[in-house]
């Protein structure tokens, strides 16, 4: 479960994160929608540890982790510039957070390369890689501690209508065979019906859930 108690944060004299809270049950695929820069990525970065809350706690499995290293929360993170290192190849890419770690790589390299359909990239720069190659190297990169969270930053935003509906139904396989809890940040209200269990909206510095008449 992932809790987030009285979360503010606030930059260059606005407000951020207002008083936040929110609570996603373990299992569920959340997706949070909202207007540009009204502070969805500061939310995920917040919770997976990228930036300290000026108030307020995260939880993980009611455990506070407010003050741990992103590496010590169980989170994986896709941001939506998927941060790939330009130096290094597929292989590398997916097998840092496990050598950061001091854990064996190869394995579970080619079990998620595998997994993603990857594995004829493991020896390319990913400078040379499609949107979508480079999107699937950034969710085995994110999987590859196994963590029961995973954190996905507008994750289709950069692939083209033809790919999405593909890579959405990646997602939501992904989701429940490595039985995660998935936060995934949109604008497209097609990915939300799609994908989510829980509709969340942002607004003016705090998330509610999406009700629907039935």
């Amino acid at each position: 479960m992932i809790q987030l108690e009285h979360i503010t944060w606030s930059a260059d004299g606005r407000v951020i994160l207002d008083d936040l809270m929110l609570t996603i049950a373990s299992g569920t695929y959340a997706v949070l929608m909202g207007s540009t820069g009204c502070g969805k990525t500061t939310l995920l970065e917040v919770l997976c540890g990228l930036r300290r809350p000026q108030k307020g706690r995260v939880l993980i499995d009611g455990c506070d982790v407010t003050s741990l290293e992103p590496r010590e929360r169980g989170i994986g993170y896709v941001p939506q510039d998927l941060a790939l290192f330009p130096t290094l190849k597929v292989y590398d890419q997916i097998a840092f957070a496990l050598k950061l770690r001091g854990l064996t790589a190869a394995a579970r390299v080619r079990e998620l390369a595998d997994e993603l359909v990857i594995s004829h990239l493991l020896d390319r720069q990913t400078e040379t890689l499609s949107g979508g190659e480079k999107q699937r190297v950034a969710i085995a990169r994110a999987l590859a501690a196994s963590p029961k969270f995973l954190l996905l930053d507008e994750p289709l935003s950069a692939l083209d209508e033809a790919m999405r509906g593909e890579a959405a139904a990646m997602l939501q396989r992904i989701q429940q065979q490595h039985q995660l809890t998935v936060l995934h940040v949109t604008h497209s209200q097609a990915e939300a019906t799609q994908l989510a269990d829980l509709q969340l909206r942002f607004e003016r510095g705090r998330v509610e859930p999406v009700f629907r008449p039935f």
